[in-house]
């Protein structure tokens, strides 16, 4: 059954039944920013919602760019209220490991954030990504506005091409509204930074495709 659900999303009504309240608190602030990982957040900034595959090296890629006020890995896109990790990669919830991106757009677009999601995975391999195999590792944008949404969309489109030239099929990438947002266990979080686990494993891997998005200006 476990074997089955890696490899095609579980139904709602086979969906493990998870729990009213998540069984932690995240206290600690960012390892590598400093800032709160939950909100509220200050009312400038904005929220994106990244799945790329394991979430460790995802959540690392965008810690790293100019603009980026916080960053927390968790499950989003599922069934099961407030999942465990281990129920997560059983396949039962129907999440993927997600990165939500707190930003200033007056510093870091959208579309910026996305040109990194978009380089950083393969986002045409389905339920995987390298030799992470399963539902929750697919790739997935949630967005938060229409604008959001079609910012995702034109990006995916532009890309398409240049993945299409170097010998890659078609993007596989969910794109829907953000859902719930369950943040995982403290200990995933910043699961890669120079504090906690530097050497730690990464199976995040680019196609090499640039994609061809406009550098868009601050406040435009």
């Amino acid at each position: 059954m476990f074997s089955r659900h890696k490899s095609s999303l579980v139904p709602a009504d086979q969906a493990l039944p998870g729990r009213q309240a998540a069984a932690f608190t995240l206290t600690a602030p960012h390892t590598v920013l400093g800032h709160p990982l939950t909100g509220p957040y200050p009312e400038e900034l904005e929220v994106a919602d990244f799945g790329m595959g394991c979430f460790w090296g995802a959540e690392r890629t965008f810690w790293q760019l100019p603009g980026v006020w916080t960053t927390l890995v968790g499950y989003q896109g599922g069934y099961t209220p407030n999942p465990t990790y281990e129920e997560v990669c059983s396949g039962l919830t129907g999440h993927t490991e997600a990165v939500r991106v707190v930003f200033d757009p007056a510093v870091v677009s959208y579309e910026q954030l996305l040109k990194a999601f978009w380089e950083a995975h393969d986002p045409t391999q389905g339920n995987r990504q390298g030799n992470d195999v399963g539902t929750q590792y697919r790739s997935a944008l949630y967005t938060h506005s229409p604008a959001q949404a079609a910012a995702a969309t034109a990006t995916r489109d532009t890309f398409q091409p240049a993945l299409t030239a170097l010998g890659y099929g078609p993007i596989t990438t969910e794109i829907a509204p953000a859902g719930p947002f369950y943040p995982a266990e403290p200990y995933h979080q910043q699961y890669l930074s120079e504090a906690k686990n530097p050497n730690g494993y990464c199976g995040l891997g680019g196609t090499g495709a640039s994609c061809p998005i406009g550098v868009a200006k601050a406040g435009s």
